[in-house]
């Protein structure tokens, strides 16, 4: 069961992401020896040797570390800006990317949108597309609003700027995925778009504030991409560049991967007849093709839609209020309901536990609930 953190594991937990040399993998490696952020700080050298991957050097640089006034300064920005540290195992951490390997152990997050919904999708492409690379987005977002899942990018230019504005347009949940701290939108441009995303979407970083968007970060970034989105669309991309990248990424933790084919001349779409001929890559043409791979039946969901209220009148109100829940959105992970309740991750296991008992609800694969036919 993920838990929630306290502020004072909140504080370690950024103390540790400043320790030079200690990466994510590190991190969970010390936590999970040590149970607590807190303790890695007041540990001896022998102990933190080891642990497995630190080492001399990294334990040094842990024991020599006194930055502190920094972490308090970067809680105050968080504080000040509402932005959320969501951490490696806890209660609002992205579920999809605890299976990532080399999934940041500590996010930063502004918006409104639950990083755990049902179905999320990354789109992403070249900055310079063709008009009907730009025009096919524009209609993919369209077709894809009758299956209301949270769309995923980059808020770089191009064809994430035109999936986020069309998320928008269309009442789409959208989260952009950054490359630098919070403190500042890359590209500048999008700053007013970023705003536009806040209600129903948000924005999402492993970067801490006053990181600027150096190239070396943009790979990082790209990871998150694919890992906290079901399936990664590629539209319209070179050979080369973050695209590229992001697919790679995406085959790599097992994720569908769907790419817009195009004439063997065009540049714009040599990338994505490269990812379709090495197999790397679904063709497709629609939203209905990516929705048909991903099981996305939209006849179970207009019929959830369309199904009277149901009425428990056993229920009590902590039960009636999780019971709503799943049944306005279909299925919702456990760690969803926590948060749209409000309720501890203690009570909502018992709630289920005596819902499932009861046969209103039913367990799906991957820790979802849904109501039982």
């Amino acid at each position: 069961m993920e838990e929630i953190m306290s502020e004072n594991e909140i504080f370690y937990q950024v103390a540790l992401q400043l320790v030079p040399g200690v990466g994510p993998k590190h991190s969970r490696s010390l936590i999970r020896h040590f149970s607590d952020a807190k303790l890695i700080f007041k540990a001896k050298a022998s102990s933190l040797e080891k642990v497995s991957g630190i080492g001399k050097a990294r334990a040094e640089a842990i024991l020599n570390f006194r930055d502190f006034s920094r972490v308090e300064k970067e809680l105050k920005f968080l504080q000040r800006y509402q932005i959320t540290p969501l951490i490696h195992g806890k209660i609002g951490y992205p579920s999809r990317l605890i299976h990532c390997e080399d999934a940041p152990q500590l996010l930063y997050y502004k918006g409104n949108a639950d990083l755990n919904i049902n179905r999320t999708l990354a789109i992403i492409g070249t900055r310079s597309p063709t008009e009907y690379g730009k025009a096919f987005t524009k209609e993919l977002v369209d077709q894809l609003q009758v299956y209301h899942p949270l769309i995923i990018s980059g808020l770089a230019y191009g064809i994430d700027t035109i999936a986020h504005k069309s998320s928008v347009k269309s009442g789409l949940g959208t989260v952009g995925i950054l490359a630098h701290g919070l403190d500042r939108i890359y590209p500048a441009d999008n700053k007013n778009l970023a705003k536009s995303m806040l209600e129903k979407g948000g924005l999402l970083t492993e970067f801490m504030s006053g990181n600027l968007p150096d190239a070396c970060n943009f790979p990082m970034r790209n990871r998150i991409i694919a890992g906290i989105a079901d399936a990664v669309v590629v539209i319209e991309t070179g050979n080369k560049g973050g695209s590229m990248i992001t697919a790679d990424i995406a085959n790599s933790y097992n994720k569908d991967v769907f790419a817009l084919p195009g004439r063997s001349t065009d540049e714009k779409s040599m990338g994505c007849n490269l990812l379709i001929k090495e197999n790397k890559a679904t063709l497709f043409t629609s939203a209905a093709d990516i929705a048909a791979l991903l099981n996305w039946d939209l006849q179970d969901e207009e019929r959830q839609r369309k199904k009277p209220a149901m009425l428990f009148p056993e229920l009590n109100a902590e039960e009636q209020l999780v019971v709503d829940q799943i049944r306005n959105r279909g299925s919702v992970h456990i760690d969803s309901l926590t948060a749209l309740t409000k309720l501890k991750n203690s009570v909502i296991a018992s709630i289920l536990l005596n819902l499932e008992l009861q046969s209103v609800i039913r367990q799906l694969p991957g820790r979802y609930f849904s109501m039982l036919d």
